[in-house]
Parts: structure tokens; sequence; C-alpha cells
């Protein structure tokens, strides 16, 4: 049986806005918690085993009764689109600004 997550867990420094992400602490730390992106690392969470490395950035939110808020991303290299749950220290206000369509990365740096 193919395990469909691994837990990796690490501190990084984002392409995007270069802020140090710490750990998460309760699951794997897949993004930044200031500016949302992320990078393309995954085959299956948290195996880092794709080889794209593009930068991956929201292009929109929602929001699940089950697991809350919903980010949806787009690789900037690949054009794969992927959903993940917001981390508990995401900035809220740039939540709700890919939920409402002002969000551009290029404000974030």
């Amino acid at each position: 049986m193919t395990k469909l997550f691994s837990k990796n867990d690490n501190s990084f420094i984002c392409e995007n806005c270069h802020t140090l992400v710490n750990k998460l602490g309760y699951t794997s730390r897949d993004h930044c918690s200031r500016c949302l992106c992320s990078k393309h690392v995954d085959i299956m969470p948290g195996d880092r085993k794709n080889e794209c490395r593009g930068l991956m950035v929201p292009i929109s939110c929602t929001i699940s009764a089950k697991k809350g808020y919903i980010i949806t991303y787009k690789c900037t290299k690949c054009g794969a689109v992927h959903n993940n749950k917001a981390a508990s220290d995401d900035d809220f206000k740039v939540i709700m600004s890919v939920m409402n369509g002002t969000y551009d990365k290029m404000f974030i740096n």
C-alpha cells in the first residue's frame, strides 16, 4: 500500500518574500505563513519528490465547514493546480486578499 502522506515539517526561507518560515509543529509545513506562496516539491503530500520546484502562488481560497480555509495554488512553472489547508499561523489579511481577488504576490515582497 502506498503511503499518501509523509510528515515533513521543516523550517525554510520563502523564495517569494524571503521570510524565515518556522516549523508548523502539527503537520507538514508547505507554504509561507506571510505571503502564502509555496514551492512545487511534492508528488504526494510531504514526500518532497517533485522535480518541478516552481513557485506555487495562491489563486483562490474557499471555506470548508470541516477543514477551514482551503487555499488553491497554481505553479508558475508547470501550471499544476492543487489545494491545501491554511495553517493556523497564516496571515489572515493575506488569506482575505486571496478570497476577494486583491492578492498580488509582487506586493508581498
